[in-house]
């Protein structure tokens, strides 16, 4: 019922009704940001994922734990809220090997498995949805000394916006594929506030990289931070 009331259950349910979901290439790279081919790819997870268990929180339909699986042998664990979502990844990519797709909240699944990774992933996914004080401490009970955190959330500022100068979540839009917006809670923090929050979870800020959509204005529209555990 959670996910069914989502607004991502909305979005994913005009994005299944537009079209077929069906096998799909994988994709050639891995991507953070809105604009396609833009910053790093695989490398911030990691220089060799050959083997590495790697966890997506939010995996929507699939593209980047698909290109982990195959172009850089990683055995991949996608997570996401909504089942549809997780029905199209499996459309498209369940022939593959080394991959996986569970539908659930993502701070439910981490609090009922017990495996380790090697790395934790959010691209516009769980993180910056779900409270930090909450999440981030749960991630870091699945990551060793070392091992990777790395997310990519809308920059703070996009669209002349500034950073949250509290905790608490603000209100943010789901923009549907028929143009309908949908309210959601999202946490927006500046890099700072991001580090005190991974600080307080036991991890170390080792980069914060922002990036442009020139189709979205001069300001930045993409926030990738990478952390390690401690």
């Amino acid at each position: 019922m959670l996910a069914q009331a989502s607004p991502w259950h909305a979005h994913a349910l005009q994005r299944t009704a537009a079209g077929l979901a069906e096998p799909l290439s994988v994709p050639a790279r891995m991507e953070w940001t809105t604009r396609p081919c833009q910053g790093p790819g695989a490398e911030i997870l990691g220089p060799d994922l050959r083997g590495k268990r790697l966890l997506e929180l939010g995996c929507g339909p699939g593209h980047n734990a698909a290109h982990l699986a195959t172009r850089h042998s990683a055995r991949v664990t996608g997570v996401d809220l909504v089942g549809l979502q997780v029905r199209r990844a499996r459309s498209h990519y369940g022939r593959l090997n080394n991959l996986t797709f569970v539908a659930g909240h993502a701070l439910h699944y981490l609090h009922a498995s017990d495996e380790q990774f090697d790395a934790i992933y959010s691209v516009f996914g769980a993180v910056g949805l779900v409270a930090p004080e909450l999440l981030l401490p749960a991630i870091a009970q699945h990551l060793t000394p070392g091992r990777v955190l790395a997310f990519s959330v809308p920059h703070p500022q996009r669209g002349g916006r500034s950073p949250s100068d509290d905790d608490r979540p603000r209100r943010d839009y789901v923009t549907l594929p028929d143009r309908t917006r949908l309210p959601i809670a999202r946490w927006e923090f500046s890099t700072d506030r991001w580090e005190r929050h991974l600080s307080q979870a036991d991890f170390w800020l080792t980069s914060a990289q922002e990036f442009h959509d020139p189709r979205m204005g001069h300001w930045p529209t993409t926030l990738l931070i990478r952390a390690r555990k401690l």
